[in-house]
């Protein structure tokens, strides 16, 4: 699937791009756990979207990785629309 077409609140994902920008990462606690959050950029020929990453896959990733998402959903925040693998997809840098 390319980045362009992929639409708000849908799942099931599958999208592959390059990492092209990486912001800090955020830790965070909430009902008790500790967690990790940072916000990326990927981009494929088509567009680029925002990238939500989670936990262990925030220190595995760098900036000119290029990754694939499987089993993605798409949100949207504060107007913006941004994907990520949650809790049921995966992650891979291929």
């Amino acid at each position: 699937m390319k980045i362009i077409d992929i639409k708000t609140r849908q799942g099931k994902i599958e999208c592959d791009g390059c990492i092209v920008k990486k912001d800090s990462v955020k830790e965070f606690e909430k009902f008790g756990s500790k967690g990790k959050l940072c916000n990326c950029v990927i981009k494929d020929e088509s567009g680029e979207i925002k990238l939500t990453l989670w936990n262990d896959d925030c220190d595995k990733i760098k900036i000119g990785d290029k990754v694939k998402i499987i089993n993605g959903y798409c949100n949207e925040f504060q107007g913006e629309k941004q994907i990520t693998a949650g809790k049921f997809g995966k992650l891979e840098i291929l």
